[in-house]
């Protein structure tokens, strides 16, 4: 099975070590790609599968919205996503918003009038079974 990083190949040994325990073998890194020997491979585990681990290591290093995860029978390919400018704009502005502390966010609670609450019902007994019913 080969991987083609892309211009994700800076974080190839990263990607090695988080895919070595999922996979059961240790991946070879050869420049911008990466080769997971088929035989040592766990049963089991097919390149949809190694999809889906490449897409959690690229959410948990924040990346993901930045890439698109492609299978081709047993190549997968990983490709940066070209956004428009006006895209890229906004994803900075809501990166900068995350960022920021939110100050304005916290105005003053206003005081709401507590509620007239209703008593409870008592609990209705179960029903007796159909059975015993027809019994009666």
């Amino acid at each position: 099975m080969k991987i083609a990083l892309g211009t994700l190949k800076d974080k190839g040994n990263d990607l090695v070590a988080f895919l070595e325990p999922r996979v059961g073998v240790k991946p070879a890194l050869a420049g911008d790609s990466v080769d997971i020997d088929d035989d040592g491979v766990r049963k089991g585990v097919k390149p949809r599968d190694v999809k889906t681990y490449i897409k959690r290591f690229l959410f948990m290093n924040g990346v993901r919205t930045k890439y698109r995860v492609f299978v081709q029978g047993r190549e997968l390919t990983i490709q940066e996503i070209e956004l428009g400018k006006e895209k890229e704009e906004e994803a900075k502005e809501r990166e900068k918003e995350k960022a920021a502390p939110k100050e304005e966010a916290t105005p003053e609670p206003e005081k709401e009038e507590p509620k007239e609450e209703k008593p409870k019902k008592a609990a209705k007994k179960p029903r007796a079974k159909k059975k015993e019913e027809a019994e009666s």
